[in-house]
């Protein structure tokens, strides 16, 4: 069976130029078929013929009412949402996104080393990463801390690296549930750099792979 994909990657604010780099990885994870679009419309369609629709750094206002209420509907009657870094920087007019996510993009340091600390082996998206990751990105800040709402799979190790702003309990990436559907989000990959990661792209495929319930 196909594991079909909806990535979409329209911005309306900042634009990440790593978005090419992000599309082609995907497509070249051979686990998916991926239909990339930056077209509200494809949004207001039916979404049933995919696994899982995945915010690839998309930003600010990117869907119209109706996609928004199509997007709603899909992942309350069972389909996947992924998001991917500046996910979270997206529908900020929208509260359904911020619950649907988890937690809003607040501020990031500039891009640098650091560790980041897996705290669930369990998920896909982390059980090949080793227990301390360093990886080099943005190291996001949120509005609010998620844990509450969320299974949090990594923290932010602030000490690693300059200018965290969230303290010791610093998520970083997890997953959550939302009506019948499944959500999962990781707050890394700001450069093209990361979709040429070994590392990264285990932890990208198990995370599709398990919002698209196909682990």
């Amino acid at each position: 069976m196909t594991v079909r994909l909806l990535v979409y990657t329209r911005t309306t604010e900042y634009r990440h130029a790593s978005i090419p780099d992000a599309v082609a990885a995907v497509r070249g994870l051979g686990h998916f078929a991926v239909d990339h679009t930056e077209d509200p419309s494809a949004l207001e369609a039916s979404l049933d013929a995919y696994a899982a629709v995945v915010f690839l750094s998309t930003s600010g206002e990117v869907l119209t009412p109706a996609g928004r209420d199509r997007l709603t509907r899909y992942v309350e009657s069972g389909g996947g949402f992924a998001g991917v870094h500046a996910a979270a920087c997206t529908e900020y007019d929208w509260p359904y996104y911020g619950e649907l996510l988890g937690a809003r993009f607040d501020r990031h340091p500039e891009y640098q080393p650091g560790k980041a600390l897996v705290e669930d082996r369990e998920h896909p998206a982390t059980c090949l990463l080793p227990d301390v990751w360093r990886f080099t990105d943005e190291w996001y800040d949120f509005r609010a801390n998620p844990r509450d709402q969320v299974r949090v799979l990594a923290v932010a190790d602030e000490s690693s690296y300059e200018g965290g702003g969230m303290g010791s309990d610093h998520p970083l990436i997890w997953c959550r549930e939302q009506g019948r559907g499944r959500v999962f989000y990781t707050a890394l990959g700001h450069a093209a750099d990361a979709y040429h990661d070994p590392s990264f792209l285990a932890h990208l495929v198990g995370g599709l792979m398990w919002v698209a319930r196909a682990e």
